[in-house]
């Protein structure tokens, strides 16, 4: 999470923002020297102080809500990845960085959620990274645990775009979400790029067909994905703003193709789908 933009983010949306934080006003329009003197995984606590300072006291229940539906995600994607990595002889030396640096990301979101949320912040629950058996060698197996890497980043992904809406009435907490939420975008197209280098057909970015709905090869996942949907266009959606995007020309004069017209677009994910995805890694 790039926090240094969030404040020129604000400034967008909220010009009088220093102002607001009045004597701190000289801390925020020098934020970007905190960088030589203070470690970045501390920078959500300062964030979160001036944030109530300038806004007054905490965020909404239904903000509230929205955030801690966020914290459990990134509190199931941190364990998942501080596992993995403790795991012996399970990531391969080439792609061990990688996953170091999606680790530290994941352990900074939860650190700047729960320092907004306060005491209002639920306890890490009980993981089951197994899935209650459906994925009972994902610490023994590196494919298995890429495919459910995969299949975390994608809906984590997808699940902050799916909450943006719910937090448009807080311009703060919605420029950290977004912040969040393209974060966890790039560790999708990092890990289907490591997935590709191990022989999976999969490309960086979500794609579907007329009877796939998501992409990663995990058929617990697919079937989630659909019968959790209630409706919802996954990512075989080709139907953007009422237009049927493969009726549209494409560059050599034709129609655009149907892969092309999904992958156009991310989509994002409602609460009800994420939590059916997700919940058979929770205790």
């Amino acid at each position: 999470m790039n926090l240094f933009t969030i404040i020129e983010e604000i400034e967008k949306v909220d010009p009088e923002i220093h102002d607001r934080i009045n004597q701190r006003r000289d801390a925020i329009k020098n934020i970007t020297s905190f960088g030589s003197k203070v470690a970045v995984a501390a920078l959500p606590f300062a964030f979160s102080t001036l944030f109530k300072k300038a806004y007054g006291a905490t965020p909404t229940v239904a903000v509230n809500t929205v955030l801690n539906f966020a914290l459990q995600l990134e509190y199931l994607e941190s364990y998942f990845y501080t596992q993995g990595l403790a795991a012996s002889g399970l990531i391969p030396a080439t792609d061990a960085a990688s996953f170091a640096t999606i680790s530290a990301d994941e352990m900074a979101h939860i650190a700047f959620l729960k320092s907004v949320l306060g005491s209002a912040a639920i306890p890490m629950p009980a993981i089951d990274l197994t899935a209650k058996g459906a994925f009972s060698n994902v610490l023994t197996n590196y494919n298995t645990f890429l495919a459910v890497a995969n299949t975390f980043e994608d809906t984590g992904m997808r699940a902050y775009k799916g909450q943006l809406t719910n937090l448009l009435g807080n311009q703060v907490v919605l420029t950290a979400a977004l912040s969040i939420h393209a974060v966890e975008a790039r560790h999708a197209s990092v890990v289907r790029s490591v997935r590709a280098r191990h022989s999976v057909a999969i490309t960086p970015w979500i794609t579907g067909t007329s009877s796939v709905y998501n992409d990663t090869g995990v058929a617990a996942v697919n079937a989630n994905y659909g019968a959790g949907a209630s409706g919802y266009p996954a990512e075989n959606n080709v139907i953007q703003a009422g237009i049927d995007c493969t009726t549209l020309p494409s560059a050599s004069g034709s129609t655009t193709g149907f892969n092309i017209a999904c992958e156009a677009f991310d989509e994002p994910l409602d609460m009800a789908t994420v939590l059916t995805v997700v919940a058979p890694f929770f205790k």
